[in-house]
């Protein structure tokens, strides 16, 4: 952890007013529960969720061992943040998309439609600062963040009815947390916010025409393709899929200096590790989805990018007016964007095109 980044969260914790955790200590040894926003196990962030647990008690050699609750065994899915700043838990797993509701900015931890991609956002918060925003933010509410997890590029979303044009777009209600559900909401749509094993029934029930989660994976996972049997891309509302490890301002700050070294080392083992097994597993449920259940893969209609990227252009600038912490969290964003503008057209675009013959 840099000296910045410390610096940013002591005097976060000078600011905050804490509940006493409910950490057991003996010998020098630390019980921990870690409360999380997924379906146990789920394919993606949940098994994020069980291998850091995992990691934390191996690196540590036992030093600290962590039992995990999924979504709603302890704390609802969209609680995590609370239950972890005032100590009911000492770790969660989650996705700052979740946020928004306590600060709109939040998101752009997770990700920024139109945005950085998985790598880029991890240059973004590891070597361009970030971090030290990210840490300024959460440290109001009680709590020290890192990446711990990626699930990659997201999928558009799942569709009862084909689309032709934004005009289809018109009272859809559509599941989707965050800036992505801000993006479409100047083309019709009425935004949905649901917590992930809450999705499918919704779907089912009619009380959603349309649902995004992530990436292919996790979405074959929570079986969105038995009902909504179109599945749209690009992913414009989510090109990054971050999970975001919590930790307990209080504990965090409590913890021996060899410990923390642990607890960061283990999530940023996982970040690397989950984005990896994405790239494979991504890969794999998309051929699975249409070539063994039959889902129509399709492109979102040219008007309806266009539209969207309109509307993502303004959300940012938006931000970027804002004063304090989230305005400069959005230039520092925005900064990023164009310092990287360049190199992905003659790296990523200019190989794949090369390597397709296109």
């Amino acid at each position: 952890m840099s000296g910045a980044s410390r610096r940013g969260v002591l005097a976060g914790l000078a600011g905050s007013t804490l509940a006493a955790p409910a950490v057991v200590r003996a010998g020098g040894r630390h019980t921990w529960r870690m409360v999380t926003s997924w379906p146990r196990d789920l394919p993606g962030p949940g098994m994020s969720a069980r291998r850091l647990t995992e990691r934390i008690t191996s690196l540590s050699g036992g030093r600290i061992t962590v039992e995990l609750f999924a979504a709603g065994e302890i704390v609802p899915a969209f609680e995590v943040m609370d239950a972890v700043g005032r100590g009911v838990a000492e770790l969660g797993h989650s996705a700052a998309v979740f946020w928004t509701g306590k600060a709109r900015i939040a998101a752009f931890f997770t990700a920024v439609p139109f945005g950085l991609r998985p790598l880029e956002h991890i240059a973004w918060i590891e070597q361009a600062g970030g971090q030290d925003l990210w840490d300024e933010l959460y440290a109001g509410f009680g709590v020290k963040p890192f990446m711990a997890g990626n699930t990659g590029m997201s999928m558009g979303g799942w569709f009862r009815r084909e689309l032709r044009s934004a005009a289809d777009l018109r009272g859809l209600r559509w599941r989707m947390p965050g800036l992505g559900g801000e993006m479409y909401r100047p083309l019709g749509v009425v935004q949905v916010s649901l917590p992930p094993g809450e999705i499918l029934p919704a779907l089912q029930s009619g009380a959603i025409d349309a649902a995004e989660f992530a990436a292919p994976a996790s979405d074959l996972a929570l079986g969105f393709h038995k009902v909504a049997p179109f599945y749209y891309w690009p992913g414009i509302h989510e090109p990054n899929g971050s999970s975001e490890c919590l930790l307990n301002l209080e504990v965090w700050e409590a913890l021996e200096s060899e410990l923390k070294e642990v607890v960061a080392t283990a999530c940023a083992a996982e970040n690397a590790f989950a984005l990896a097994e994405s790239e494979r597993r991504n890969a794999a449920a998309l051929r699975a989805l249409v070539e063994e259940h039959g889902v129509r893969l399709r492109r979102f209609p040219n008007d309806i990018l266009a539209r969207a990227r309109e509307s993502a252009r303004e959300l940012l600038a938006d931000f970027a007016r804002e004063k304090g912490v989230s305005g400069r969290i959005a230039r520092a964003y925005a900064g990023m964007l164009e310092a990287l503008d360049a190199w992905p057209g003659v790296s990523v675009r200019g190989f794949l095109e090369a390597r397709d013959g296109a």
